[in-house]
């Protein structure tokens, strides 16, 4: 493409040659003729100077009079990043590693209806009553119980297990190791010190446009339904337990967990191994920074981190007090010598 192709199909304005051809993508740093990169963290504005690309996308209000012009072709676009994205899969399209069709060693009962253009790979084991959308792949290996339903064009890669009666919507992505439906973690306490386990009668239900990493667990609900609403996006090994409901387009970052019954509003951010208890609520636009405790409910719009976890900012206030505690100490125990020395002094009579 030309760097004029680029900016048309972007909606962008060009700074420099129109004609310049691009045949790669690449980062800022690495970058070399004929490629196209991009500017978005302003961290890497450093490599602008260096930087052997042929043109780079950069936001619409960046100042283009700063050097080098004429060899590097400028696109203005409202945000770089994403346009990058967007050049990044016209260029450069992913291999498909699903098969055409239905294998042969797949298993797919009379009762199962299947939407036209389906793909079933190797050992794909479909139960009784299920039902797969139109265009939907499912890679090698797959077990999809009774009764459970893929909308359309959604791809599942292998070895994902969706349980007997869960249901999941249509452009969803499952990777590998995925497992929708398992037993949620109920179980009641005897007299003996033995448990009684608790009946998961219920199913999880994945909503249209979500994105499951590699080895995701969704319990299935105790009685109703676990819902990941649309549009959620799960990094890999994220557990969420039965009856969480996560709201649309929140965001869930590795080796979290959300513990049963809470509910998680819309637009949350939440990073890596945060723990989050139980039958709690998390407020739409909260933001949990990494490694964060969650104990108790969250207020909508605030960033929360630490354990117990705290609003952000008190959090770090908290955290600087405690790295000064040894000096503290120090001071604290002259303090208690001068007092002591004062104490002595003002003891001793008068002459």
């Amino acid at each position: 493409m030309t760097a004029q192709e680029i900016a048309t199909l972007l909606q962008g304005e060009i700074v420099g040659d129109p004609n310049v051809e691009i045949r790669r993508v690449a980062k800022i740093e690495e970058a070399s003729a004929g490629d196209l990169t991009f500017l978005a963290n302003p961290k890497y504005e450093k490599f602008v100077a260096t930087t052997k690309a042929s043109a780079i996308l950069v936001s619409t209000g960046y100042d283009t009079a700063r050097p080098p012009v004429g060899r590097l072709v400028f696109i203005k676009v409202p945000d770089p990043y994403v346009a990058f994205l967007q050049i990044l899969k016209r260029i450069t399209p992913m291999p498909d590693p699903f098969p055409k069709g239905i294998h042969a060693t797949a298993l797919v009962p009379a009762s199962a209806k299947l939407g036209s253009a389906v793909s079933l790979g190797a050992h794909v084991v479909l139960g009784e009553n299920v039902v797969v959308g139109a265009n939907t792949k499912i890679g090698h290996g797959c077990v999809l119980g009774d009764g459970s339903s893929v909308g359309e064009n959604s791809v599942i890669f292998p070895n994902v297990s969706v349980y007997h009666g869960c249901q999941i919507g249509n452009r969803v992505i499952l990777h590998s190791g995925v497992v929708v439906g398992s037993d949620g973690f109920g179980f009641a306490p005897r007299n003996d010190g033995t448990y009684e386990k608790i009946p998961q009668l219920g199913i999880a239900v994945i909503e249209d446009d979500v994105e499951v990493g590699a080895n995701c667990t969704i319990d299935r609900a105790t009685m109703g339904q676990t819902v990941l609403k649309r549009g959620v996006k799960l990094d890999n090994m994220v557990h969420i337990a039965h009856n969480v409901v996560v709201g649309e387009n929140t965001v869930i970052a590795a080796q979290t967990g959300i513990s049963g019954s809470t509910k998680v509003g819309k637009n949350v951010v939440i990073a890596g191994q945060v723990g989050i208890v139980g039958h709690i609520e998390i407020g739409d636009r909260s933001v949990i920074l990494a490694q964060s405790g969650i104990p108790k409910s969250t207020e909508p719009g605030k960033t929360y981190f630490g354990y117990p976890a705290k609003e952000h900012l008190r959090a770090l206030r908290i955290e600087a007090v405690i790295r000064s505690l040894p000096e503290l100490a120090k001071d604290v125990e002259q303090l208690k010598r001068s007092l002591e020395e004062l104490r002595n002094l003002l003891s001793k009579p008068t002459p």
